[in-house]
């Protein structure tokens, strides 16, 4: 199994958004027309992509260097997406899962790929009412691959818990920050990463799941970190999709700021932090059930810390990385999200008190969209999209929003 070649800490990024029915704040199952009027432009739309749901597009970064590049090109492709969708109604979110939509109500797009998961996951198929951020991170050595994912298993429950943007599932306040990490693990090759030490013990695994007919590529597999070989890359999977620009350049600053930082630890000859699976496996519970109030275990001797704190003195110890990235305003992002909460919390807040609690949040996720930023929904009395289509908070001329 080859390992493409990628230059070192380029990225590229996945954003998964929600086509939202202006008039009712419910998903339409449109993807298949608004991809056809996309494709109808006759621009580059390359950065465009149909997902398995139709109430689903997914933008796509090309690779880039800079975290700043890559979200350009993710905004770009939501212009153009914008520009299709607004005469049909249609206004763009997203967040880990939607308020209160009926996942049994949503569509599969014509696939055969996506009908083939369907019929082999049944009811768990059905249930993929899901949106998520992914992040790729260039790896230069097929040597580095696998020490440097079981390395970022030691703070992938950090990521997890200050993305989480999915307590609700079909239209239940679960109790849970990130419900999106309950449901997707049901599918036979998700969930958390076996801990390969050899590119060898991965191709033999590889080689079993493919003669044994579990699945028929090996981006079927479906891990919250995984080795994407024909990119040459890592691929963080872990986060659910963001409410704004913003906070998918701080996921990907991070991500990317990590690898690199595990990268020059090996350069140095170094060896890699690793942590059990039972603990990895406690963690990302522990992220999806409590997010920022969540204790996580730091290390294979089960020393614990509370996420905030741990996030902080990431932010403090990843800045010199980011310096000689380019992501350092991006990575600071951070700092505002412990400041007004994660998107869950916020979601929360927005929807106290409102009449009709899971309508307003959507507005709330909308709003964010707009507004390419993370919002204090303390600070909004009333949260919506004005006539003009700009956002409380949108800091853009009106003729720009």
């Amino acid at each position: 199994m080859e390992f493409a070649k990628s230059p070192r800490s380029t990225l590229g990024i996945e954003w998964e958004l929600q086509l939202i029915d202006t008039d009712s704040n419910d998903l339409r199952q449109s993807a298949d027309a608004v991809m056809d009027r996309v494709e109808a432009l006759g621009i580059d739309t390359s950065m465009v992509h149909r997902e398995m749901l139709l109430n689903t597009v997914e933008l796509v970064s090309r690779p880039h260097k800079r975290v700043a590049d890559a979200c350009a090109d993710l905004e770009a492709g939501l212009e153009i997406v914008r520009s299709v969708v607004e005469p049909m109604r249609i206004t763009l979110g997203s967040a880990g899962s939607h308020p209160f939509a009926n996942p049994a109500y949503q569509r599969v797009t014509d696939s055969a790929r996506y009908a083939e998961l369907v019929k082999r996951t049944q009811y768990w198929g059905r249930q993929m009412l899901l949106f998520g951020t992914h992040i790729h991170i260039g790896i230069e050595s097929r040597d580095k691959v696998l020490p440097i994912l079981n390395a970022l298993l030691t703070r992938f429950a950090q990521l997890q818990a200050v993305t989480a943007a999915s307590p609700f599932w079909s239209g239940q306040l679960t109790g849970y920050a990130d419900n999106r990490a309950m449901v997707f693990q049901q599918l036979p090759t998700a969930g958390t990463p076996h801990q390969f030490d050899t590119w060898d013990q991965l191709q033999e695994y590889a080689e079993g799941m493919l003669k044994t007919g579990v699945i028929e590529e090996f981006d079927e597999i479906r891990w919250d970190i995984r080795p994407s070989p024909k990119f040459g890359t890592l691929e963080i999977r872990v986060c659910d999709a963001a409410t704004n620009i913003a906070e998918v350049g701080m996921v990907a600053a991070l991500c990317q700021c990590w690898v690199e930082y595990f990268s020059r630890e090996l350069d140095a000859g170094r060896e890699l932090p690793t942590i059990p699976p039972w603990f990895v496996s406690e963690n990302k519970w522990r992220a999806a059930r409590y997010g920022m109030d969540a204790i996580l275990i730091l290390d294979r001797e089960g020393n614990e810390e509370h996420v905030e704190v741990t996030l902080r003195r990431c932010l403090e110890f990843l800045l010199p990385i980011a310096q000689d990235l380019g992501c350092v305003d991006e990575l600071m992002v951070l700092e505002r999200v412990l400041e007004l909460g994660a998107p869950y919390q916020r979601f929360l807040k927005a929807g106290k008190g409102k009449e009709k609690e899971r309508e307003a949040i959507v507005d709330f996720m909308i709003a964010e969209m707009i507004a390419r930023q993370p919002l204090d929904p303390t600070a909004i009395d009333d949260v919506g999209i004005a006539v003009t289509g700009k956002a409380v908070g949108d800091s853009r001329p009106e003729n720009e929003a």
